[in-house]
């Protein structure tokens, strides 16, 4: 017995020396060679197998010699099988290719869950994906905005919660408002396109669109100082599309409810066999009328871009994005009674209250280059100019005042003016970030940007009134009364009443600003993470004959407590500076210096089943406690001088639950309450709220996908609650834009829009899709003040063909 023991020891021996294992080491890449963090890389005959860290780079050891069937998969991309030789001791620089399951991810609202959105750090400057970053970022993919035929902003934005449409201007502009400031900026990858400090937004065309990123709450610390009325709610920044590395692409046509015709194109692919340099090309025409009479409308939209890769540590994006828009303005209706009563008139669809060669012409264009380079594994050096563009031409009517017949108001009868207006905006920002990731002292992880800006707004705008010279050589302003109840108001353009223009406003302002940035992200265990931002910002305007400077310091700091891995709990500080109001002067003449916004927010961001599923409650509160008020007279007509005081608060709760929590089944679910309120002010009655800020809003979509008898169909519905609103505001003493002081304004009502999709995919390259825009009809409507109050569009239809290659 002994000696057979002895023996099988010994044969063991040998076998085990005799047998021969290897170490296999790699990365895991998309097919445009960015790194895939966290994939699984495991062979499943030996059960054995690694996660790739954040670099997507891996390790396999002890795997025996002789043909080996390695499998790569992650939530995302298309799962990869290779089968290996192994017959030496060290394998390295085994790479994985995976190509993106846009299948899986077409209603990722955060776009693919482990890399960062495209320009991300155009809002945050910092390296980390939305669930990692102390403040409140949600990120609209570009299959989303595909599946939802999302044609505008607010048909885009309206699946994060607390973001709404301010205004439209008479349909010629989407102005978007989030934690009740009206009008927050609009960026286009990362720099502003409309400089107006009323925020009243822009057009732009969907087709071009990689993805649409929302902050709410100050973005003070990387975009700088508050120049707009709503800086301090948020910024949204549209992100266009970017060259791919393989060859691809896709054309589509929308045909669509009241003559929409609308087809578009998407180009892609490298340029040379090395797939150093690639390029893409979109666009899109579109011409469509309205459901009222006489309106129309006509856009062209062109994307190109081109990107080389100097060497596998550098890369150079030229990007150029131009949009032009032709289309009726539309006044909408009228209320039929006064500004307290909400007698909003059902204006028919066969009537228009202008002239049928109303214009309001919109082109912009915007144009970037931004250089990435490596400089070890590390640190990260970023460079980026944005330049953008604006030209604005409106001419159409204008609603004046209601008629007095024998002393009695007549609501149905409006005054008519004729009037043009021009907007010339020319904006740039130069950019340097120096990023590092990783970075230890001692056990404890730094992710850290220092860097600094500078950025230019210029803008010209003119203003006239259109009329005739009479025989004295004196211009008359041209003006007309109409019947909103007649449906034979004159639509033909007047040409004996308007044939000249007089000017009434000139206006032009030039503002810079330079600003130096710093945030660190520290990672003390896996429980906690502090953040720590500074800015200090010098802002220069020029306008007229004023000149004026002045600077601020805005911090960051919070936290992030992490009890269990999927769950963060998180709070935060900052502030914002207005220095528009700077040069207000106090009692003895004393300039006051800007105003301040304080910003509180807390909150937790979660994540479930393996990050098919997230659930992200906030809470904000801010603050304007420095205000530089107007002190009247006796008659509150005449501002005597400023003072310090006053206090305007925001406070309320933001809640979104976004993801796949079944492999066929989507869900996009919000709700936001806002308390917006207006506390110690000379101007507005105490706790009024300011014009257009809904309390209550509300988003739900899902989507299903079915897998068998019915594979290639998948079905959507939405819905999109925004709650009642007040009109106007609720002033003391202003008479502005329809303000009667101490009179309440009527509350425009609550409406919900109900969308409904469907699809098929016939093959790897036909898919045609169906669409139905409120689809109970339901009429509600955006108002500005009761200058403009639009209707939203009644139930449309709408069919998607497309190919793709």
């Amino acid at each position: 017995m002994k000696k057979l023991l002895t023996l099988g020891l010994l044969l063991s021996c040998f076998i085990s020396f005799a047998q021969q294992y290897a170490t296999i080491k790699g990365q895991v890449t998309t097919t445009e060679s960015e790194p895939i963090p966290f994939a699984n890389v495991y062979i499943a005959n030996l059960q054995i197998g690694a996660a790739a860290d954040a670099d997507g780079k891996f390790i396999l050891t002890d795997i025996p010699y002789g043909n080996q069937t390695i499998t790569v998969s992650t939530v995302g991309f298309i799962t990869v099988k290779n089968t290996l030789e192994i017959n030496k001791e060290f394998f390295a620089n085994i790479n994985f290719s995976l190509t993106e399951d846009t299948q899986l991810n077409t209603v990722e609202v955060f776009g693919n869950r482990y890399k960062h959105p495209d320009k991300i750090e155009a809002l945050t400057r910092l390296p980390l994906a939305p669930y990692e970053q102390i403040q409140s970022i949600s990120v609209i993919g570009e299959k989303l905005i595909e599946d939802q035929g999302a044609l505008t902003i607010a048909e885009a934005t309206k699946n994060v919660p607390g973001v709404y449409t301010f205004a439209t201007y008479g349909n010629k502009r989407e102005s978007m408002s989030s934690r009740g400031f009206r009008g927050i900026p609009i960026l286009k990858n990362g720099v502003r396109v409309h400089s107006d400090f009323r925020g009243v937004g822009l057009l732009t065309d969907m087709q071009g669109v990689d993805n649409i990123q929302v902050l709410k709450g100050s973005a003070a610390i990387t975009q700088g100082v508050a120049t707009d009325l709503g800086s301090p709610g948020g910024v949204i920044n549209i992100v266009t599309k970017t060259p791919k590395y393989q060859y691809g692409g896709e054309a589509s046509l929308r045909v669509g409810s009241y003559g929409q015709v609308r087809p578009t194109f998407d180009v892609y692919g490298p340029i040379d066999e090395k797939k150093k340099i690639a390029y893409r090309i979109n666009g899109s025409l579109e011409r469509a009328d309205s459901y009222r009479k006489y309106i129309s409308s006509e856009r062209f939209y062109i994307n190109p871009s081109l990107q080389w890769r100097i060497d596998d540590k550098t890369k150079v994006t030229l990007e150029m994005d131009y949009f032009t828009d032709s289309r009726t303005p539309d006044l909408g209706t009228v209320n039929l009674n006064a500004n307290n009563i909400n007698a909003i008139y059902d204006l028919p669809h066969d009537v228009f209250l202008g002239f049928e060669n109303d214009k309001a012409n919109t082109t912009n264009s915007s144009y970037s280059i931004r250089f990435d380079r490596a400089l070890n594994d590390k640190l990260t050096l970023k460079a980026a100019f944005y330049k953008s563009e604006l030209d604005l031409d409106d001419k159409g009517v204008g609603l004046g005042k209601t008629v007095k017949e024998n002393g009695e108001t007549i609501y149905n009868k409006r005054k008519r003016s004729y009037s043009t207006s021009t907007r010339s905006d020319d904006n740039s920002v130069l950019q340097f970030d120096l990023i590092g990731d990783d970075i230890y002292t001692g056990s404890i992880k730094h992710t850290f940007q220092v860097g600094f800006d500078y950025r230019r707004t210029k803008y010209r705008t003119a203003s006239y009134v259109g009329g005739t010279m009479n025989n004295n050589g004196d211009f008359e302003a041209f003006g007309d009364v109409i019947d909103v109840f007649n449906p034979n108001n004159s639509h033909v353009f007047p040409n004996d009443k308007i044939t000249d223009l007089k000017n009434t406003r000139l206006s032009a302002a030039e503002t810079k600003s330079l600003g130096f940035v710093a945030q660190d992200v520290i990672t003390w265990n896996k429980y906690l993470k502090t953040f720590l931002g500074l800015r200090y910002s010098s802002t220069q305007t020029m306008s007229g004959v004023e000149n004026t400077t002045s600077d601020a310091f805005n911090p960051l700091a919070g936290l992030i407590i992490s009890p269990t891995e999927n769950i963060n709990i998180f709070a935060s500080y900052t502030n914002s500076s207005y220095p528009r109001t700077a040069t207000r002067l106090g009692e003895n003449g004393e300039e006051l210096g800007n105003e301040r916004y304080d910003q509180l927010e807390a909150g937790l961001k979660t994540t479930w089943l393996n990050d098919r599923l997230r659930f992200n409650l906030t809470l904000f509160k801010i603050n304007n406690k420095n205000i530089n008020l107007p002190v009247y007279d006796d008659s509150w007509t005449n501002i005597l001088y400023y003072a310090k005081g006053g206090n305007d608060q925001r406070q309320g709760v933001e809640v979104e639950l976004t993801g796949r929590p079944l492999e066929n089944l989507e869900i996009i679910a919000g709700y936001s309450f806002i308390e917006a309120q207006y506390k110690e002010h000379t101007s507005y009655v105490y706790n009024s709220a300011p014009l257009n800020t809904p309390k209550h809003t509300a988003n739900l979509y899902v989507n299903y996908s079915f897998k068998r008898s019915l594979e290639g169909l998948s079905l959507g519905a939405g819905a999109y609650y925004t709650g009642k609103r007040p009109i106007n505001d609720w002033s003391r003493s202003v008479t502005h834009e329809g303000i009667v002081p101490l009179q309440k304004p009527f509350d425009v009502d609550a409406y919900t829009l109900v969308n409904f999709q469907a699809a098929y995919k016939f093959n790897e390259n036909w898919k045609v899709r169906f669409l139905v825009n409120n689809l109970l009809d339901e009429v509600g409507y955006n108002a500005y003040r009761t200058r403009y109050i639009n209707q939203t569009d009644p139930r449309t239809f709408a069919g998607v063909v497309t190919y793709s290659f």
